[in-house]
């Protein structure tokens, strides 16, 4: 639907004055006579009406129109004035009726007809709407499109495919128009159709990349996998430059174990200007998956990630963490997850992962140090006490170590390995302060819970 913004002198310069003039009331004129003392009368009660919409007191404002009507009946404005006012005032049969009767006066006013459509719409009255809008396309052939939706919202969708392909056929694909066509294939199950819709794209523009790719896409929904191959080496032919087609290469490569093929397509996605960070991270974790079933192609991998690491996308960061602790490289895992981290702060596992990584590489300094600016974040983390202690234990700091690990260990609920660590590290801890019966106690504590669980 067309929006119009309706300001109010706009409205008193197009559509008041001209109207006058078929009421003959010339506002400048003198009253000399009964007829001005009526043009001053309807020149105040119209100017008031407008006072009144402005500041919102439509029910004031109707009761300023009616007065109008009644000194000039004639007049289309007073009539959408009046539908305005008591569309706001919910008066919603009187306000159709408002609007119906200005268009009555002056059937060629396209502003009257758009707003009756506008007031359709709000109403989901769409079979209405549409004979309104058909009166509005002979003024703007833009409002076929708004068409084109209500057949969409009324079911009529041989109606709305005929209208989509008339208005592409005048003025090219747009994206709304399609994303209109594919609800409309996807609410009748016509995947042929859309194939076939998708396949006349590309005879008819065969150098528009875009149309391969739409149509790689459909084939590969519709698992017609050889025809989704072939339309993408096609689309080589046409431009050997593409990249985005690759997104597409990799999948068939890896599906036909063709790994030369599949690892050189993922190599340019990686490295392309063009592909979102999000398709990249997909292919990435393709990648990653290929080369822990296929470890002689780690070299690729490591070059494809030295690609990718300068990147601003923690999730592909996060992602090759991942794998190289799956692959018990923490050095490297650990490097990974820091730079994410500096991405994104907040992320709560990866934080989680860099400090146990902490742990794990003996880097308890900074263990130490990180943990405790957690525990300022996140006062009811257990995990993070217990990283600190174990942190002070290693730098021969039992005393701080208790005080931690007794604070951190209240917060342990329902984790019996967790509460098994705290009570070891306690136990640690005061044996370094020669308190035996403290540590023969906490150490108790941990073999009772192992021995239950």
């Amino acid at each position: 639907m067309k929006q119009k913004i309706y300001i109010l002198i706009f409205i008193v310069g197009t559509f008041l004055l001209p109207q006058m003039n078929y009421a003959q009331v010339d506002f400048n004129k003198k009253p000399d006579d009964d007829l001005g003392v009526v043009e001053d009368a309807f020149q105040e009660q119209f100017y008031e009406a407008l006072k009144q919409r402005g500041i919102e007191n439509y029910d004031r404002s109707v009761t300023a129109l009616l007065k109008c009507i009644e000194l000039d009946n004639s007049v289309p404005v007073l009539y959408f004035e009046l539908g305005k006012n008591y569309n706001q005032l919910k008066n919603f049969g009187a306000a159709e009726e408002a609007f119906k009767k200005a268009i009555s006066k002056a059937p060629e006013n396209e502003w009257f007809l758009d707003a009756l459509y506008g007031f359709y719409i709000e109403q989901n009255d769409f079979d209405k709407a549409i004979k309104t809008v058909k009166e509005l396309v002979k003024y703007h052939p833009d409002y076929k499109e708004d068409l084109a939706g209500l057949y969409l919202k009324t079911h009529e969708y041989d109606e709305a495919l005929k209208l989509l392909d008339a208005l592409d056929a005048e003025f090219g694909i747009s994206v709304a128009r399609d994303v209109m066509r594919n609800q409309i294939y996807a609410a009748t199950g016509r995947k042929k159709d859309q194939i076939k819709n998708l396949e006349s794209r590309v005879e008819d523009n065969p150098d528009k990349e875009s149309n391969y790719l739409q149509l790689i896409y459909r084939y590969s929904e519709n698992n017609e996998k050889e025809k989704a191959f072939e339309t993408a080496q096609e689309l080589l032919k046409v431009n050997p430059h593409s990249q985005v087609v690759h997104l597409a290469l990799y999948k068939f490569y890896l599906d036909d174990d063709n790994a030369e093929k599949a690892i050189e397509s993922m190599k340019i996605v990686v490295r392309s200007s063009e592909i979102k960070p999000e398709a990249k991270l997909k292919v990435l974790t393709d990648f990653v998956q290929f080369v822990s079933n296929n470890p002689q192609y780690e070299p690729d991998l490591v070059e494809a990630t030295t690609l990718v690491s300068d990147s601003n996308n923690s999730k592909t960061l996060i992602e090759l963490g991942q794998y190289y602790l799956s692959k018990n490289n923490k050095s490297k895992a650990l490097g990974y997850f820091e730079t994410a981290l500096k991405i994104d702060s907040e992320n709560f596992n990866v934080l989680r992962n860099v400090l146990l990584l902490y742990i794990d590489l003996q880097k308890f300094d900074v263990a130490e140090k990180r943990s405790n600016e957690v525990l300022q974040k996140y006062p009811a983390q257990p995990l993070f006490y217990l990283i600190n202690g174990v942190a002070l234990n290693q730098l021969n700091q039992p005393e701080k170590a208790i005080e931690i690990l007794e604070t951190g260990v209240d917060f342990v609920i329902d984790d019996t390995k967790m509460e098994i660590d705290f009570y070891k590290q306690l136990s640690l801890a005061y044996s370094a302060i020669n308190n035996t019966a403290k540590a023969k106690t906490f150490s108790d504590k941990a073999i009772q819970l192992e021995t239950e669980n």
